[in-house]
């Protein structure tokens, strides 16, 4: 596959849903140096079944990991839904917003 990201963040910015396992946010809380319920009630919610942790989102629909350079602010240690990006998942919504698709060969 010859898919290059160019970093530019707007997957992130691209209002939806990322799901965190209970293993994944354990690993987020050690790596952002919090306890994980700190991490939970900073960084995540319950989701609308209240059967699954996901993260919070900014206002205009973007992760709240994104930091204003487009880094994502827990890269190392991302979500699994996070790390499948562009082959495991995409959604017209994405692949709209990202540069990257314009030059893409699968």
């Amino acid at each position: 596959m010859n898919f290059q990201c160019q970093c530019c963040g707007n997957c992130c910015r691209v209002p939806g849903t990322v799901h965190v396992t209970p293993d994944e946010a354990e690993t987020i809380a050690a790596f952002l140096g919090m306890d994980v319920y700190a991490f939970t009630e900073t960084y995540a919610r319950l989701d609308d079944t209240r059967a699954r942790l996901v993260l919070l989102e900014h206002p205009d629909g973007a992760c709240i990991m994104l930091s204003p350079d487009n880094a994502c602010r827990i890269n190392p240690v991302k979500p699994q839904q996070c790390r499948d990006f562009p082959f495991g998942w995409r959604t017209p919504a994405t692949v709209t917003a990202c540069p990257a698709f314009s030059t893409f060969q699968p």
